[in-house]
């Protein structure tokens, strides 16, 4: 009678397969949509960032480094127009990793929910957090200096591992606990919202600038 590891004589063949994808889209933003200009982009977002009292003073209260208009404007494509097409150009973006997502939306859509500026200075960080009650969440990088932080995703299978080992170093994307992106100028990356994700220390003597936005299921 054979024994366990006798699959090849009997005709059985071993078979894994990855299940239960995650996916992150990165594209340059000019290859969707309106083209934008990356140093305008930075004027306005330093000029609003200059006005925008509230916001100043949220980053103050929360101990939030830098600047971010997340909790203080909602309108920033009627204050500046580059904004408006800044979204022309994300709906696009958006639209074609839903399709790779293979979402039934249905007769609804994906829209734009928030829209916020990052101003992040030397030593800056952006602890680990998701986007609760979006669909797609995302950034474009407005300013990246030399050695500014890049972006870590956090497998969202990490609370359940429990006493599994360490991978391996050089082990597969798909396999990592966690995974660096490092985005360049006029990049925009796209991930499910529930992807928990931060930015680790700005180590640059230079602000690192982006811009990033919610889309929702209407």
């Amino acid at each position: 009678m054979p024994g366990i590891g006798a699959g090849a004589s009997t005709g059985i063949m071993s078979q894994i397969r990855s299940l239960f994808a995650t996916r992150l889209y990165r594209a340059p933003l000019a290859e969707q949509g309106p083209k934008i200009d990356a140093d305008e982009l930075a004027a306005s977002c330093y000029s609003i960032a200059e006005d925008d009292e509230a916001g100043q003073e949220w980053c103050e209260e929360n101990g939030y480094p830098g600047y971010t208009s997340y909790a203080s404007l909602t309108d920033l494509p009627w204050r500046f127009p580059i904004f408006g097409e800044l979204v022309k150009s994300l709906d696009l973006h958006v639209a074609a990793f839903a399709e790779d997502l293979e979402f039934d939306l249905g007769e609804g859509r994906l829209e734009i929910e928030d829209l916020w500026i990052n101003i992040l200075p030397e030593g800056g960080t952006h602890g680990s957090h998701i986007h609760p009650h979006s669909v797609i969440s995302g950034t474009t990088y407005v300013a990246m200096p030399d050695g500014t932080s890049a972006l870590k995703l956090e497998d969202p299978r990490l609370p359940m591992m429990m006493a599994a080992p360490t991978r391996r170093k050089g082990a597969r994307d798909e396999l990592k606990t966690f995974v660096y992106e490092a985005p360049k100028v006029g990049d925009v990356l796209l991930w499910e919202s529930w992807l928990r994700h931060e930015v680790p220390m700005n180590m640059s003597e230079d602000d690192r600038i982006s811009v990033s936005f919610n889309y929702k299921w209407v």
